[in-house]
C-alpha cells in the first residue's frame, strides 16, 4: 500500500486525468492529402457515372471505413435513378456513413463529391467544386469519432449534385430518416478565396442558427452571413446546392461556401490553385460550429 501522502497525490492528479477536456485535433495533413487524391486526373473529373467516378465512390467507402463511419441503414451506398432523357434514366450512387450520439435525433453533414469531368479533352477536377467539402467530410469523420455529441452524425457524400441535385433529392425522399434530421450542414466550396471570407448562408430562413455561429471563434477567417433571401436573385443560394432539396422539407440548414471564382467551373480548379492554409482554417471553423450546434440545438 502506498504511503497516506502519496495516495492522496496519486488520486489527485488520475482526477485531474478524468476531468480535463480532451484535446482533439483536426488532422489537416490528411485533409490535404484527401483533397490531392480527390482532385487528381486519376478521378477524371468525377462526373457522374464515369470510371473516375467510381474510383472517387470506392475511395470514400475506404475512407469513412478506416476512420470508423458506421454503414447508414445496412450499406455505405445509398443507389437512386435519375432521368438523363424522356426515355432513359441513370444510376447514381451517393456514400453515407454514420457516427452514434447520444440519441438518434440527426444532424446531416453533406458534400457532394461528383464534378464535371472531362469537356472537349479538358479535365475538369473540381479541387474547390467539391472535392473540398468531400475532404472535409473526411476530417469531420476523423474528428468526431473521438467526441461525444448529442445528436447522431450522419455523413453524406452526394452524387450528382452537378445538373439537379439528384443524390439529395433522393435522400430526402426518405422520410422515415427524415424525420430524425434536425440540422443539414452543407459543404459545397470551401477552400478558394482570395479575401479570407466564407458565408454561412441559410440564417435568414432559420435565424436562431445565427447567434450559435457568432458565438464560434473564427480564427482570421471572416464568417459572413446572407445569400440566403429571396430579393437577391441569382445570388441566393437558398437551393444552390444539396441543402435545397432538404430545405424545401422543412429541414434546416446552413450551407458553408465561398463566393463565385475565377476558378468556378473552369478546368484551372486544380489543387495547385488551392491556398491551403485559407483550407485548413476554414474546415477548422466549420468543424467548430458543428460542435457549437450539435451543443445548442
Amino acid at each position: 500500500m502506498l504511503p497516506t501522502r502519496t495516495y492522496s497525490l496519486a488520486f489527485l492528479l488520475l482526477l485531474i486525468s478524468c476531468t480535463s477536456p480532451q484535446t482533439n485535433e483536426l488532422d489537416t495533413a490528411r485533409l490535404i492529402e484527401d483533397l490531392k487524391y480527390l482532385s487528381s486526373d486519376k478521378l477524371e473529373g468525377r462526373l457522374t457515372g464515369t470510371e473516375g467516378n467510381r474510383l472517387a465512390r470506392e475511395f470514400l467507402i475506404d475512407r469513412f471505413k478506416e476512420e470508423g463511419a458506421g454503414e447508414f441503414q445496412g450499406s455505405y451506398t445509398h443507389e437512386f435513378m435519375f432521368p438523363v432523357s424522356e426515355e432513359e434514366e441513370a444510376l447514381g450512387i451517393n456514400v453515407i456513413g454514420q457516427l452514434e450520439g447520444k440519441s438518434d435525433s440527426v444532424i446531416l453533414i453533406t458534400a457532394h463529391f461528383d464534378h464535371l469531368g472531362i469537356r472537349d479533352g479538358e479535365t475538369y477536377n473540381g479541387a474547390d467544386d467539391n472535392a473540398s467539402g468531400t475532404a472535409a467530410l473526411l476530417a469531420l469523420i476523423d474528428y468526431f469519432k473521438n467526441v461525444e455529441t448529442k445528436h447522431t452524425l450522419v455523413f453524406a457524400a452526394l452524387d450528382k449534385e452537378e445538373g439537379g441535385l439528384r443524390g439529395a433529392r433522393a435522400l430526402a425522399e426518405d422520410s422515415v430518416f427524415l424525420q430524425k434530421v434536425k440540422l443539414n450542414v452543407n459543404m459545397d466550396m470551401i477552400s478558394q478565396n482570395s479575401e479570407n471570407e466564407i458565408y454561412a448562408a441559410g440564417t435568414y430562413h432559420y435565424p436562431y442558427l445565427k447567434p450559435i455561429l457568432e458565438g464560434v471563434e473564427t480564427g482570421d477567417v471572416n464568417l459572413l452571413f446572407g445569400h440566403d433571401s429571396p430579393d437577391l436573385g441569382y445570388n441566393d443560394w437558398t437551393f444552390a446546392s444539396d441543402h435545397g432539396p432538404f430545405h424545401a422539407k422543412g429541414i434546416p440548414f446552413i450551407y458553408f461556401g465561398v463566393e463565385d471564382h475565377e476558378h468556378y467551373h473552369k478546368a484551372s480548379d486544380e489543387f495547385e490553385t488551392i491556398p491551403q492554409e485559407f483550407y485548413k482554417k476554414t474546415t477548422r471553423l466549420i468543424t467548430k460550429s458543428i460542435v457549437a450546434l450539435d451543443n445548442a440545438l
